[in-house]
């Protein structure tokens, strides 16, 4: 397999990979294709495809934040079962991560990642592929190393209409085994960053956010 990024909409491997996007996942989770312009040529999101014989069979999205030195993970998507793509694109992520943490004299810290909790949400009906089921996906993170924040945790809609989406936990990958907590300020800075382009933000998000900025320290208990 090869690990290519993407960076426009013109890229042939970028129709497949939205092919892709729309047999794995449900309709109202794929970005229309003329919204992804943006994105993609943005240098700091990064778009990666594994491709096999000219196919598209895994994607991941994901960004590095030189700033704090921690990277959070968009979405990992396994098109094929049974051929190892994802820890091929797991491989891959942290080895172009690790190289940008290089570049800027550091050792990457951690990698956050929203993680759908399977006892709140339960996709598994509209999924395809049994590699992309909550539970099993839940299982490998937890594998890798993530943690979950000790945190009721909430995001706002990229539809950007205000509304609170739950059924989801935070999770954070420290790279030291011997991290038990994380500071609050990481994380409200990398929330607030993260979910600046939404202007709607819901009042949940907002009163979690302000919750977080009265604590020092945020636990990381098991998945």
């Amino acid at each position: 397999m090869d690990y290519n990024r993407i960076t426009n909409i013109e890229d042939p491997l970028f129709k497949k990979m939205h092919n892709l996007m729309q047999e794995v996942f449900p309709p109202e989770e794929v970005l229309e294709f003329e919204l992804w312009a943006e994105p993609l040529e943005d240098p700091d999101i990064r778009v990666f495809v594994a491709v096999n014989e000219g196919e598209v069979v895994g994607a991941t999205e994901y960004r590095y934040y030189v700033d704090w030195n921690i990277a959070m993970t968009d979405f990992t998507i396994i098109g094929r079962d049974g051929q190892g793509i994802g820890p091929f694109l797991a491989k891959n992520r942290l080895k172009d991560l690790t190289q940008l943490a290089n570049e800027n004299g550091k050792e990457l810290f951690g990698m956050f990642a929203e993680i759908y909790n399977p006892n709140l949400v339960d996709h598994s009906e509209s999924l395809k592929i049994k590699s992309m089921n909550p539970l099993v996906r839940r299982e490998v993170l937890s594998h890798l190393g993530y943690k979950r924040l000790d945190i009721s945790y909430v995001h706002p809609s990229w539809k950007n209409d205000g509304e609170a989406v739950s059924g989801l936990d935070l999770g954070f990958m420290p790279f030291n085994e011997s991290t038990t907590e994380i500071e609050a300020d990481l994380v409200v800075n990398f929330l607030t960053t993260y979910y600046s382009v939404l202007t709607n933000k819901p009042s949940l998000w907002v009163d979690m956010v302000e919750e977080l900025k009265n604590k020092e320290k945020i636990s990381l208990l098991p998945l």
